[in-house]
């Protein structure tokens, strides 16, 4: 079997156990964002799988865009990066 060089790990363990490998990233043309696809990107990159810088050339993110997503994680939890929740976790 063969497997692609890649910088950093090829799999990190979660807090709650669980594994994260690079294949449960989103793929790399991703157009259609929804909550769990940035979350996998927002736990992919604060666990160590990715790098930062890595995840926004792979998605074309910007480094606002990204860090919004990691605070509405933090603040609210997973439910406030859907975007029919705005309303409700905007901050005034």
């Amino acid at each position: 079997m063969f497997l692609k060089k890649v910088e950093g790990p090829r799999a990190v363990t979660l807090p709650d156990g669980t594994r994260m490998t690079r294949a449960d990233l989103p793929p790399a043309n991703t157009t259609r964002w929804v909550a769990s696809r940035k979350a996998a990107v927002v736990r992919g990159v604060v666990y160590g799988l990715i790098t930062q810088s890595e995840a926004a050339k792979t998605y074309g993110l910007s480094d606002e865009e990204f860090q919004s997503w990691v605070k509405a994680i933090a603040d609210h939890g997973e439910e406030a990066l859907k975007s029919t929740a705005l309303k409700k976790y905007r901050q005034l």
